[in-house]
């Protein structure tokens, strides 16, 4: 499979952009590609859809800090497995239909949608009844590496959109109804255009809606919905990573005219850790040892996530040698575990009192060259570079 092409390349910006100027490149592209220009070209259709994935993602706040971070592997865990999805995952309808609009004659976004299998993806959705599910929210989470790797249980506080209690969800004042818009029949939707560039599009008498409100209620102002904060418990399990998106169905936005809610998705980020490293379902860890303890070998005692354990190192242990402990890494979602990977490294003693001093010189006068392999090894390769110098120099 090809590599994906970077978004900022795509669009023909710097990483730098601004907002401004990424929805201005958009704009060129996508009326350049648009279907509707290029019918029965394939091509084109994989170029719109490439532009407007690099759109939705550069234009988000966090899926843009999430891509800068983690690249394309970053944007599977916002737009799954399978990857971009333009009817599910286009969240920018309006943008679009304003992006559009003067190409179109006034809002692109309906025929837009309905190309690519409509909806988008967070946005709420209109049923043949009138109701509307909710949309989907998004909430970024911190946790520190030990919740990552045993699990723990949150409280949450989300500020979301609510179905109006007094309407439940209609907008509509009590004892009045909405009623069905006549400009486009009900259907939410006009048909703009003739021939060739034939298009649906929005409303512009419902907005979309295929009804109106003649009395609006005095709660929600006719929108259906009212903020609220919610609280909920949210369970994390063992061995998520950065990235991880957990769904709490029915928590997010509340649904339209007895719609379903929206679901909420938690996105995970786990802290770095002072001690370990995480390396998919690795740790790895930097554990100092004594001059004595590498040159004679012996136990030595390292940390876990468990608890203190101990490993027996060889004599003659270098620094940057790595010992790996099977199944002390981070738990595998589903199932095993990770390893414990262990570098060592030599520390020099400090703060030396007389007696010390002492008996590191005794040490240093009781050994020789042969206790340095290496260090001969050096010393070696050091003169055949002095040979080779005086050599050149005396042909010149």
């Amino acid at each position: 499979m090809a590599a994906k092409k970077d978004y900022y390349e795509l669009l023909g910006v710097s990483k730098s952009a601004t907002a401004d100027e990424i929805k201005k490149a958009y704009r060129k592209l996508a009326m350049q590609y648009h279907p509707d220009r290029n019918p029965d070209n394939k091509e084109a259709e994989k170029k719109f859809r490439e532009v407007s994935e690099a759109y939705e993602v550069l234009t988000d706040t966090n899926k843009r800090q999430i891509y800068d971070q983690y690249g394309h592997e970053g944007m599977k865990s916002t737009f799954g497995p399978d990857g971009f999805n333009f009817g599910r995952d286009f969240s920018h309808m309006s943008d679009l239909e304003d992006i559009l609009g003067s190409f179109f004659g006034g809002g692109g976004g309906g025929s837009f949608f309905d190309m690519f299998g409509g909806g988008g993806g967070g946005r709420t959705r209109r049923s043949t009844n009138g109701s509307e599910r909710g949309s989907d929210l998004r909430f970024n989470l911190e946790i520190d590496l030990e919740e990552a790797i045993f699990g723990s249980k949150r409280e949450l506080e989300i500020a979301v959109s609510e179905s109006c209690t007094k309407c439940n969800g209609s907008g509509a004042a009590t004892g009045s109804k909405r009623e069905t818009c006549r400009q486009c029949g009900g259907n939410g939707f006009v048909v703009a255009g003739g021939g060739f560039f034939q298009i649906k599009q929005a409303c512009p008498v419902c907005k979309g809606e295929g009804s109106i409100i003649r009395n609006p209620c005095n709660n929600c102002n006719g929108t259906g919905r009212s903020k609220a904060k919610r609280k909920m418990s949210l369970t994390i399990p063992k061995g998520v990573e950065t990235g991880s998106r957990l769904r709490l169905a029915g928590k997010g936005e509340g649904g339209l005219r007895g719609g379903s809610a929206g679901d909420l998705y938690v996105v995970i980020h786990v802290r770095e850790h002072n001690l370990f490293k995480r390396h998919n379902d690795d740790l790895h860890c930097i554990v100092p040892i004594s001059i004595a303890d590498a040159a004679l070998g012996g136990n030595i005692k390292i940390p876990t996530p468990e608890g203190m354990a101990e490993i027996k190192i060889p004599a003659g242990t270098v620094a940057n040698k790595i010992f790996r402990i099977p199944k002390k890494g981070v738990p595998i979602i589903n199932g095993g575990q990770g390893d414990l990977h262990v570098h060592v490294s030599i520390e020099v003693p400090k703060h030396l009192n007389s007696k010390q001093r002492k008996a590191l010189d005794e040490f240093r006068t009781a050994t020789d060259s042969n206790n340095y392999p290496e260090l001969n090894e050096m010393y070696k390769e050091a003169e055949k570079l002095f040979a080779r110098r005086d050599t050149l120099r005396d042909k010149n």
